[in-house]
Formats: structure tokens, C-alpha cells, sequence
């Protein structure tokens, strides 16, 4: 099995990498500006009419918000020529804060980060809702495969992802994802790593992948982790750190590439069934009270007649290859067949 070894920026952050919270902090600090001009307005105007022409605190409040909204200053005898001078005074700095907030406002809205501040919390919201999916850690060659294939399956899947440049494709396949390091607890934790079904570590330097495995561990005892390592010496170091399954891609490639050199012909066959093929080949498992507990496996292989049952898994044994017919299923086995995928769907449900 895999788990013995499957070898089978600059100054200014991008906001693409800004975590939500630092995002909205960046937008607010923005925003002080203008609200900064407003309340000093609002300030001068109250003060200025309370002492220039006498009114109270409350009928000079109310005469600066008239005037700052264009409105006028309502009721009452004619302001002297010191209150005119004001009052134009006061319009023009209502003018400036107005046109403060329209650039300030403008700059946001242009640069993005309102757009992606707005994407980030629905996103996060839509990730808090999810449980028993797959966290995916970077969206590289081996994360974007891993991403296909289990959306391709049904899997709902929530991808890690720390380069900028990586967001377009990420947004453009509408695949869910979220913005930091994969190694940081709070981005795991944002990502769902407490109800999520599986990890797939699939950063290319080990030893990122050693520690992501080892956080996500602690968080989720229950998690299946299934880590890439570059290097052979890498795979007892994850195993140790807590993966399940550790895949050396270079091995893989190995196998493959010597494979269809001498049986090309198995290739053809292992394609056919993961590549668009309505024969799939799929682990199901067998639960309390559906169609296949309490069934032997020739009563399994009668009533879902067109699949073969390859293997059979039982809690806590070795997977056993080509169970006999008077096998009885049970409650948490895992029988791993082949067949249409109509047929499939019905031996999961």
C-alpha cells in the first residue's frame, strides 16, 4: 500500500494574499480618511454657529447637517455677513470631504479589495457550512489533478493556496478556495480541517508537508492524510508525521513509464476506467442497514449483477483479493469494485 511508500513578495502585500480579516482592517484604515474630514466637518460646523451665531448646541448641530447635505439652513432670521462667510466656508469643506470619500470610495471599489473582501466572506461562510470534505494544500500540477479527479467523482473539495498567481485558475474553475499558507493553523482551520473528510498535501517541499501534516493531525484525529513527497527519504518522516498514504510522484511516473513499455495494453485498460469511461472502478462501503449488509458476496455479485468484486477490506485485517462466495459483508467493511457507475451508485446508497 501507499502507506509503505505508493510508489504506484515586495513591499506591499497582494491583497490575493491577505487573509479576510487583514483585508477588511486594510479597507477601514482606508476609510478613516474621510470619516476623518466628515466629523471635522460636522465639528466646525457646530462650533462655528454656536459662536458666530449664537444658536445652541443642538439647532447648530442641525443647521450643519442641513447645510453640509445641501438642503439649506432652514428657518429663521438672516444669517448676519459673518454667518454668510461661514456658512460658504463650511459648504466648501463639505465639498472636500464629499469629494474625499468619492476618491477613497473609488479606490477601493477599483482596486478589488471590496470585490475580493465580499468573495473571502462568502466563501468562508460556505466553507463553515461544509463537513466530510477534502482540503487540498496548494493548487500546483499534482493539487490541480487531485482537484479534477475528486470533482470529477462528486467530492466537494476546499483548496489551500499561497501564490497569487494561482488565484485566476482557481476563480476561473470555480473551484473553492481560500487565500494563505497551508502550514498555518487558523488557514487549516478556516478551510474546515475539523470536519473535513481528507488532506491532501500537495506542496512541493517536504517538509512543509511534514508540518501541515502534523498540525492537521492534531486538529483532526480522524483525518485521512494523503501527502506527496518529493524526496524517497521524505516517506518515513510523513508516515511518522501522521500521513496515511504517502504518493512519490517520481516512482509513479517510474512504473508507468515502464509499464507501457512492456504492457501497454494494461495502461489502455487502467485509462479506460478512470478517464471518462462509464466503467469505474470504486471503493464502497458498506453500511448499517443499506442493500449490501448481511450479504455474502454471491449474494452481492447476483443481485448487482455487471459488477465484480475485487477486494474486500474488513476493519483492522489486511485487504483480502478475490473474497471467497460465502464471505458475509458487515457494517464498516470497504469492497472495492468494478463496474457501471449506475450500478456503483446504487451498491453506495
Amino acid at each position: 500500500m501507499a502507506r509503505r511508500m505508493s510508489s504506484r513578495g515586495t513591499g506591499r502585500r497582494d491583497p490575493a494574499r491577505v487573509p479576510s480579516a487583514m483585508l477588511r482592517n486594510q479597507i477601514l484604515a482606508r476609510s478613516r480618511l474621510p470619516v476623518l474630514v466628515v466629523m471635522l466637518a460636522i465639528g466646525y460646523g457646530t462650533a462655528g454657529y454656536w459662536l458666530i451665531q449664537g444658536k445652541s448646541l443642538l439647532d447648530a448641530f442641525y443647521a450643519t447637517v442641513l447645510t453640509l447635505s445641501t438642503v439649506g439652513t432652514g428657518t429663521g432670521p438672516a444669517p448676519g455677513p459673518g454667518g454668510k462667510l461661514f456658512t460658504v466656508s463650511l459648504i466648501l469643506f463639505g465639498v472636500v470631504a464629499l469629494f474625499t470619500a468619492i476618491g477613497v470610495g473609488t479606490e477601493v471599489v477599483a482596486s478589488g479589495e471590496l470585490r475580493r473582501w465580499l468573495g473571502m466572506n462568502q466563501v468562508t461562510r460556505s466553507i463553515g457550512r461544509l463537513s466530510g470534505h477534502y482540503v487540498i494544500c496548494a493548487y500546483g500540477r499534482v493539487g490541480r489533478a487531485v482537484a479534477e479527479e475528486l470533482g470529477r467523482r462528486g467530492y466537494t473539495t476546499v483548496v489551500i493556496e499561497s501564490k497569487p498567481e494561482l488565484e485566476p485558475p482557481l476563480e476561473e474553475h470555480g473551484i473553492r478556495h481560500i487565500s494563505g499558507d497551508p502550514a498555518d493553523e487558523t488557514v487549516l482551520s478556516r478551510a474546515g480541517i475539523e470536519r473535513a473528510q481528507g488532506l491532501i498535501c500537495a506542496v512541493d517541499s517536504d517538509a512543509a508537508n511534514v508540518y501541515i501534516t502534523l498540525t492537521a493531525r492534531a486538529l483532526n484525529p480522524d483525518l485521512r492524510i494523503v501527502a506527496r513527497a518529493s524526496e524517497r527519504s521524505s516517506i518515513d518522516k510523513l508516515v511518522r508525521a501522521g500521513a496515511d498514504e504517502v504518493v512519490w510522484p517520481y516512482g509513479l511516473a517510474g512504473r508507468r513509464m515502464a509499464v507501457l513499455a512492456a504492457q501497454p495494453t494494461v495502461l489502455e485498460v487502467l485509462d479506460l476506467l478512470n478517464l471518462g469511461s462509464d466503467i469505474r472502478l470504486e471503493e464502497v462501503a458498506v453500511r448499517p442497514g443499506t442493500h449490501l449488509d448481511s450479504l455474502t458476496i454471491a449474494e452481492a455479485r447476483a443481485r448487482y449483477a455487471g459488477v465484480a468484486i475485487l477486494a474486500l477490506k474488513k476493519p483492522g485485517s489486511e485487504v483480502l483479493a478475490n473474497p471467497g462466495h460465502e464471505t458475509r459483508l458487515a457494517s464498516g467493511d470497504l469492497i472495492v469494485a468494478l463496474g457501471p457507475a449506475e450500478i456503483l451508485n446504487r451498491m453506495a446508497g
